[in-house]
């Protein structure tokens, strides 16, 4: 067994970050500028944050920007180097890291 680092970002469909796409934009850096380990992006079917504002899919809303959830993992230091890059693309307070145990 070995200690990975898991972090998780929440984000919305159609956020943006200097006009591109906040998920792709996530996805890139992770897969192909710092290679983790393993990405999964989740889509949400409701959620709210900080401002309480309810994000769900229904018929009586025609643009919705449903919740998603970009999680990766890798070794901690490999984290650790990504997270100023990422924290610089999503708001404040929108991380959450912690350890794991990684079986072979």
């Amino acid at each position: 067994m070995n200690t990975v680092t898991i972090a998780r970002i929440y984000i919305k469909e159609g956020d943006k970050v200097q006009g591109h796409n906040l998920l792709r934009e996530l996805f890139d850096l992770l897969h192909t500028e710092l290679k983790v380990r393993g990405v999964t992006v989740f889509r949400g079917i409701a959620g709210f944050g900080s401002h309480g504002e309810v994000h769900a899919e229904d018929l009586l809303r025609l643009n919705v920007h449903l919740p998603l959830v970009v999680e990766f993992f890798d070794a901690p230091e490999t984290v650790q180097a990504a997270l100023p890059r990422i924290q610089k693309m999503v708001p404040a307070g929108h991380i959450v890291c912690w350890q794991a145990q990684c079986g072979a």
